[in-house]
């Protein structure tokens, strides 16, 4: 008789299970006495309240209550957590996440070595770059000045992962806190909260570096172990933490009911998935009380009401885009046309009718761009084409997506966009191509492939590098082979165009956007007639006034630009009456 495939539930039995023979029974700190009573850490986004050391359940449900409205506490160890939640079950919910523990007295952890960042302590005026992390993360940031000796609880610990180049930008973060120096546990235990990624970072083990660090560092402290809690359909970080050693212990957490984890005890939504630019959109839209109706969640398509008023939606662009503002953006040729009447700046551009116009343009410009006239999410796109036998192999490839071929003048830069909403600047981010570094070992195929997967797991899979023919000119004019091991440090850009579903990263750049650059994006938006546009530009710095215009974009992706509200800018230009009220629900968590 053949066994039946063990299911997800199954398997999470059988951890339980295994966890519970292995530690016996709940751990002595859900039992023991406590010399202080009613304890909770202030981490700076919230409080952890220590569940075994409140009396009973009612004086935790009345902690919890007592949640600021711009923080989240988090009650763990809760001894009887139904009990709990009887107190105040409007209010509080029990979190769906899992708990896990390293013991650090069995398993050894030894510190992380990172080559391409450093990992430090946190300091006072860190809180902006890590709160950029967080938001990207759709956490809760942390006070102003909360890293301050002054404001951080003796009990937490900040580890910062930062680039060792270029900006020195902070690119990860972890919190600790210290059991004993919160609460005098006898258990002599530690925990970990708030470890944020940026999603935009090419780097590999970033997380698995700042967890083997501060492990390493609470060992050395002498604590006998740190647990977490984690999401428990993470499945990719739970991978992560096995390998590291945590195991799965039986210990919950209760929170309270509040806006921002709404999602955690609502239940799924009914709805077929949706990419990450529709959902985007139709979660702030719920969360405004707009009714949403899916119509093809494969195309993006949905239909929002409210008041009486119903707009039709395919992600951004929406019933307010008119067909004619439509077609100024979806023909590449009368965008550069249109922009060129209202004066902005634009590189030289042809359209391919035979082989004598394609030399001459050559002749004219050494590095060239082939896109077709037509198209979308970089297809059939190469860039900085220095030869005619290129830019030959890249008008066929072109062809395919649309039967009339651009030439370019390729300009210098770095690529810029910019997202116009109502004639407002809403946000503006440099988009970087995707680049490898060598580490000595693997080869450049293998990089690729492992930044890729990278990739598509920070954007929900809206993101990879194709193994295209692209791909692989950028790698030979690099001067290597895809079999090439690349010696360690060296780089190469494995794409040459920045767009966000080839692999490309977005980074934030609105509050230190040229107001020249701006003006040009409103300029463009309203020559076009379009209630909202990405313009592309290309700059020598977003701080600087140079550009050239190269595309307008009539249904530009509004996820990835935290921490600006693109989502919501875009609700209140199709749902002004929802404004207020939007304002009135962020006034009331603050």
């Amino acid at each position: 008789m053949t066994a039946a495939k063990e299911t997800e539930t199954d398997k999470s039995i059988r951890d339980s299970q295994a966890s519970l023979k292995n530690w016996g029974e709940p751990p002595d700190s859900l039992k023991a006495d406590r010399i202080g009573r009613n304890i909770a850490a202030d981490c700076g986004w919230g409080r952890l309240l220590f569940g075994q050391t409140f009396d009973d359940g009612e004086a935790l449900a009345k902690a919890l209550a007592e949640e600021a409205k711009s923080e989240r506490d988090v009650a763990m160890y809760v001894r009887e957590p139904h009990v709990v939640l009887s107190y105040a079950p409007q209010m509080l919910f029990l979190d769906p996440s899992h708990t896990f523990r390293l013991d650090l007295k069995r398993r050894r952890i030894q510190p992380a070595n990172p080559q391409q960042f450093l990992i430090r302590k946190g300091v006072s005026g860190d809180e902006k770059a890590v709160n950029r992390l967080y938001l990207g993360r759709a956490m809760v940031p942390v006070r102003e000045n909360y890293f301050s000796p002054e404001q951080i609880d003796p009990a937490v610990e900040v580890l910062i992962a930062e680039e060792v180049t270029g900006n020195r930008d902070v690119i990860g973060v972890v919190m600790s806190v210290d059991h004993e120096k919160a609460m005098q546990d006898p258990d002599n235990g530690s925990s970990l909260w708030a470890l944020a990624v940026d999603p935009q970072a090419t780097y590999p083990g970033i997380g698995e570096a700042l967890v083997r660090t501060l492990a390493a560092s609470r060992a050395s402290a002498g604590r006998s172990f740190m647990d977490l809690s984690v999401m428990h359909d993470n499945h990719e970080a739970i991978a992560l933490y096995r390998k590291i050693g945590f195991e799965q212990i039986p210990v919950y957490s209760i929170k309270r009911k509040n806006p921002i984890n709404e999602k955690l005890y609502i239940g799924p939504a009914e709805d077929a998935k949706l990419n990450i630019y529709a959902q985007i959109i139709v979660d702030e839209a719920r969360r405004r009380g707009i009714q949403v109706e899916v119509e093809d969640a494969e195309a993006g398509l949905f239909r929002l009401s409210h008041g009486g008023r119903a707009i039709a939606c395919r992600e951004s662009l929406s019933d307010l885009t008119s067909a004619v503002a439509l077609s100024r953006c979806d023909d590449k040729r009368l965008t550069h046309r249109l922009l060129a009447q209202a004066g902005l700046k634009l590189p030289d551009q042809v359209t391919v009718t035979d082989d004598r116009l394609r030399a001459d343009f050559c002749a004219r410009h050494d590095r060239i761009v082939v896109k077709p006239a037509r198209g979308e999410q970089g297809q059939g796109v190469a860039v900085d084409l220095r030869s005619e036998e290129d830019v030959k192999a890249a008008i066929r490839n072109a062809e395919a997506i649309c039967d009339s071929v651009i030439l370019e003048e390729y300009v210098e830069g770095q690529d810029l966009r910019v997202i116009v909403m109502n004639d407002q600047v809403v946000a503006a981010a440099l988009r970087k191509p995707p680049t490898i570094k060598g580490d000595g070992e693997a080869t450049v195929k293998e990089l690729i492939e492992k930044l890729s997967r990278r990739r598509v797991a920070a954007t929900d899979g809206e993101s990879s590098i194709p193994m295209d023919d692209e791909t692989f000119r950028c790698v030979q004019t690099a001067g290597h082979q895809m079999s090439d091991i690349l010696p360690e440090g060296a780089r190469i850009t494995v794409r040459r165009t920045a767009n966000l579903h080839t692999g490309g990263t977005i980074h934030d750049v609105t509050d230190t956007l040229h107001d020249d650059l701006r003006d040009a994006a409103i300029r463009a938006a309203q020559k076009l007639e379009i209630p909202v546009v990405g313009m592309d530009f290309v700059v020598q710095s977003p701080e600087r006034a140079d550009y050239v215009v190269i595309e307008a974009n009539e249904r530009p992706g509004l996820a990835n630009h935290h921490p600006q509200p693109t989502a919501e800018r875009f609700i209140d230009l199709l749902f002004p009456q929802t404004v207020e009220l939007n304002r009135k629900k962020i006034r009331e968590t603050e």
